[in-house]
């Protein structure tokens, strides 16, 4: 009798990624929101969570993601990034210059430390990271159709 699988990797690979997954989302975002103290910030860290969802589609089928998140949503939360790094420059600048940090500085080295900084980062990571799923995610689509013919 063979065991049939409906889409995806083995066994092995579906429960090691159920595992790392989430470690891989919970550090990408720790790069987000580090990013002004340590090396990594919007760019580094927004790779790192699309590559948790790559890891996903990998594993389980593109099936999987897909059903979960449309190229609507996918296009709509990157523009939603760069509006949110738009708007954080433009109220600098009607603060007085462009990308002007409106915020307070507080303590240096600590997480909230260092204005607007960080909500660029989040603003970035989210354009980032959205942007490299739906390469991937089109690419694997692509490749699809490309077998079907």
């Amino acid at each position: 009798m063979a065991f049939e699988q409906k889409s995806g990797m083995s066994l092995i690979v579906k429960t090691i990624t159920r595992l790392t997954v989430g470690l891989i989302l919970i550090f990408g975002i720790y790069i987000v929101l580090h990013g002004h103290l340590s090396p990594g910030g919007g760019f580094a860290g927004g790779v790192i969570i699309a590559l948790a969802f790559v890891h996903l589609m990998l594993a389980f089928g593109k099936d999987a993601v897909t059903t979960r998140i449309s190229k609507e949503m996918a296009s709509n939360l990157e523009s939603i990034g760069a509006l949110m790094f738009l708007v954080i420059a433009l109220i600098g600048y009607f603060g007085g210059s462009f990308f002007l940090n409106i915020l307070s500085k507080g303590t240096p080295f600590e997480l909230f430390s260092s204005g607007t900084i960080p909500l660029s980062n989040a603003a970035i990571s989210l354009k980032v990271g959205v942007g490299l799923f739906a390469i991937f995610l089109a690419l694997v689509i692509l490749e699809g159709s490309k077998r079907e013919k």
